[in-house]
């Protein structure tokens, strides 16, 4: 092979590579983190995550004061992170807050977002209204805040 065939191989791929990165690249910014949804059982517009899951805010949680910090918490609330330096991208306008262990989450209207572990399908909204320190409740979009159903015993104390 030629130097000359050599080097346009190589250039045609880097130029496939460089297609493929970016065409992934912008797949993924199409792609937005929170979107919101319409959650029947709650009979209210919701947020959701990128694969779907109802996302929850605590109703003492406000103007960067954490209660979900320690394990027993976390393992039931997930927060939804982002990148440092990253703008999170959704169909409603998006905010993040540095959590005290330095992760950056992502807030709604100043609210940090989570997911709710018994969540494991679309629609699911298990988290609405669990009571421990404060009230979860699914994170609404416009009109009134989802009404709460029963509420969960809160043995957890955070």
């Amino acid at each position: 092979m030629s130097s000359t065939t050599t080097r346009a191989a190589a250039w045609t791929a880097a130029a496939l590579i460089l297609l493929a990165v970016l065409t992934t690249s912008a797949a993924a910014a199409a792609k937005p983190l929170v979107t919101p949804t319409r959650n029947a059982r709650l009979h209210a517009t919701v947020l959701v995550n990128a694969a779907g899951h109802t996302l929850y805010n605590l109703s003492v949680e406000r103007k960067g004061r954490f209660i979900c910090t320690n394990g027993t918490c976390l393992s039931l609330w997930h927060p939804l992170l982002v990148a440092k330096g990253t703008k999170p991208t959704g169909r409603v306008p998006l905010g993040t807050v540095r959590r005290p262990d330095g992760r950056i989450q992502v807030t709604y209207k100043g609210a940090p977002l989570y997911t709710f572990v018994q969540d494991v399908k679309r629609g699911d909204a298990k988290g609405e209204g669990f009571r421990d320190v404060g009230v979860w409740h699914a994170t609404t979009v416009g009109g009134k805040a989802a009404p709460a159903p029963a509420p969960s015993p809160g043995p957890y104390g955070y």
